[in-house]
């Protein structure tokens, strides 16, 4: 799975490599996040239909399908199995054409050990951003406010043998070769959406022992990354 990730690169950096062309004047803000959790806000990258330009934006971590009148459900839907998700009543529609890249530094996964659940960073060896694969939605019920409520889910797949020593499961990181098709709305193809939701490579990855305060939600800093 997916529960917690960092992301410290900046908003200009993010649209230099996703969003070209984008006016870095419409940028939405965002500070160095060492401990993002699930229902907070996060940076996701989407083309909102055929035809118009990519757009940066905060979205709620939690996918809040249209048809839903409480937010909590999101709570539960922080990922997705992109095995499943074509199929699923709560992912299906989002996988058709609502699909989103978020982009981090780094995810966490908790390995067990006889002094407790440690910690670790799994991040790109060659220290460039990921691109994790997630779905998107548009909710008109579920917001107390009465504004629309945007939310978004990170896909999930088996993982490759290198993340597998901690857990069976890893976000599915986007190959640079595959964001294009991912992000349009248009594209459907099955076999190809499916290819891109594979484990990458395991030499794409590299992992280290992290701070025992990330346990927290509420804990946060660059601190976080230092081993124990």
């Amino acid at each position: 799975m997916c529960g917690r990730f960092n992301l410290r690169t900046s908003v200009a950096e993010i649209a230099q490599r996703f969003l070209p062309g984008i006016d870095r004047t419409s940028l939405p803000p965002w500070q160095p996040r060492y401990n993002i959790a699930p229902t907070q806000s996060i940076l996701c990258v989407l083309q909102p239909e055929v035809g118009q330009p990519r757009q940066l934006s905060l979205f709620r971590w939690g996918l809040v399908p249209s048809w839903a009148d409480d937010v909590k459900i999101g709570n539960r839907m922080i990922n997705a199995r992109s095995e499943t998700a074509a199929e699923k009543p709560s992912f299906r529609a989002a996988w058709k054409s609502r699909r989103c890249l978020i982009p981090a530094d780094g995810y966490y996964e908790w390995q067990k050990t006889a002094e407790g659940k440690q910690p670790y960073e799994i991040n790109a060896s060659d220290g460039s951003l990921l691109a994790l694969a997630g779905l998107w939605e548009r909710n008109d019920k579920a917001d107390a406010g009465g504004q629309p409520l945007y939310s978004c889910t990170i896909l999930t797949t088996a993982a490759n043998r290198f993340a597998a020593q901690i857990h069976d499961r890893m976000p599915v990181i986007l190959r640079d070769d595959f964001i294009d098709r991912w992000l349009d709305p248009s594209f459907r193809d099955p076999e190809l959406l499916h290819q891109a939701t594979a484990a990458v490579d395991e030499g794409m990855l590299q992992m280290h022992p992290v701070s025992k305060r990330l346990n927290a939600v509420t804990n946060e800093g660059a601190d976080l990354l230092n081993s124990n």
